[in-house]
């Protein structure tokens, strides 16, 4: 495959968003693929990931401390922990908020850029702050895939937005289409 690692940033309204990306995936044959998205520290995170599952024919699950990363997964972060991506898995920190967030989508990025280099696809959805905009930009600076929702069809726009000025990405994509994109990229290393 030419993308063995996707990760996806996304805040205020992630939940929508996320469904229409992850719906346009493939049942099988697709990488890893690890999501940041912002929560309340009050849930499981497992609310979440069973939404995503309604809407993904891939298995969705809650990301725990080693799991080993495997095609045909999505793994989200659970609330109040970083996830890190190791080479062939995941790890939880509690460490520091960054971007007033954990998980931050930031040191997402940053950690499959250092792992994965340019087999690894960024993808920076919908939000409200500025998390995600400096991880992508490690992503390309890797060689790897930066892409991100059209701000204009964000439900907010200041994540996409600022992910574009900071990291220049490959592709700046209205929502429906980054499925498309993706499933391409996974299998022929398309960039433009």
């Amino acid at each position: 495959m030419a993308c063995d690692l996707v990760v996806v940033g996304s805040s205020a309204g992630g939940l929508s968003a996320l469904s229409v990306v992850l719906s346009g995936l493939p049942p099988e044959g697709f990488p890893p693929v690890v999501i940041a998205q912002h929560q309340s520290v009050t849930t499981t995170g497992e609310g979440l990931a069973e939404l995503l599952q309604k809407a993904c024919a891939l298995d969705v699950r809650v990301a725990h401390d080693k799991d080993e990363l495997s095609h045909d997964t999505v793994f989200v972060g659970p609330p109040d922990y970083h996830v890190l991506v190791e080479r062939g898995s995941l790890a939880l920190s509690v460490d520091e908020h960054v971007m007033f967030s954990r998980p931050s989508i930031d040191v997402l990025f940053e950690s499959a850029a250092a792992n994965y280099g340019d087999r690894v696809a960024g993808v920076v959805l919908t939000g409200s702050n500025d998390d995600g905009a400096r991880g992508l930009a490690a992503i390309r600076a890797r060689g790897g895939i930066a892409v991100v929702q059209e701000p204009a069809t964000a439900e907010a726009a200041t994540m996409p937005a600022r992910a574009v000025e900071l990291a220049r990405p490959h592709q700046v994509l209205p929502l429906d289409e980054i499925a498309p994109f993706l499933v391409r990229i996974s299998t022929s290393g398309v960039r433009s």
